[in-house]
């Protein structure tokens, strides 16, 4: 087992333990693992191998089902199954005629517009780093200008966030204080810009210190 796969299952481990323990409605959600051949099918499909910090992720769950509770991941993002993956991916290369190797694994939950990706490109400096991805703003690394953030290190860096009660720790030194951590009043974790009353609705809680 290589050493991004046991750092992605063991930050998620946590990630997970906490959505259990905090967020009920958003652990229902959590897929099963996907297996081994689907893995191979998909990339298959794609003509692009998973980096393996990606492939150990869809090792521990096949994604998030769509409902209350499954924008997860930072900027209210949801993961997508491996089918749906390749889907978004065809799209991209097809209709859209976006650089190969560019793996959009995560977007905006209940919406099509944007969301997370992670270079697949070997070889290239940013290879098995975060990016984020739109219709009509291409794909960009984040942080912006930045740099690469590798997946693993993001997955650990969520992690700790949960688990401390704060926003993420981007490696640039900067804090995401327009993205924070909160419940909602049935038991669903998102991620917000509390300083916005729009977004911050009464029986929301803001993530201020472990729990």
């Amino acid at each position: 087992m290589s050493d991004d796969t046991q750092r992605v299952a063991a930050a998620w481990g946590r990630i997970e333990t906490w959505l259990r323990e905090h967020a009920a409605a958003s652990a229902e959600l959590l897929r099963p693992p996907a297996g081994e051949a689907d893995i191979a099918a998909a990339e298959v499909a794609m003509g692009v191998e998973l980096p393996a910090a990606l492939a150990a992720w869809y090792r521990v769950h096949d994604g998030v089902d769509e409902g209350h509770g499954s924008g997860i991941l930072p900027s209210g993002m949801t993961m997508l199954p491996l089918a749906d993956l390749v889907d978004e991916y065809r799209i991209r290369t097809r209709d859209w005629e976006r650089e190969a190797g560019i793996l959009p694994f995560a977007r905006t939950a209940g919406g099509t517009w944007s969301g997370w990706y992670v270079d697949a490109r070997r070889g290239e400096p940013s290879y098995g780093g975060l990016g984020h991805w739109s219709v009509d703003g291409g794909d960009d690394l984040y942080p912006l200008g930045q740099g690469s953030w590798p997946l693993v290190d993001w997955l650990e860096e969520i992690a700790a966030a949960l688990e401390d009660g704060r926003c993420l720790h981007r490696p640039d030194g900067m804090d995401d204080r327009h993205d924070w951590p909160v419940l909602t009043g049935s038991q669903g974790l998102a991620w917000i810009d509390p300083r916005d009353p729009r977004l911050f609705p009464n029986g929301m809680i803001k993530l201020d210190g472990p729990r």
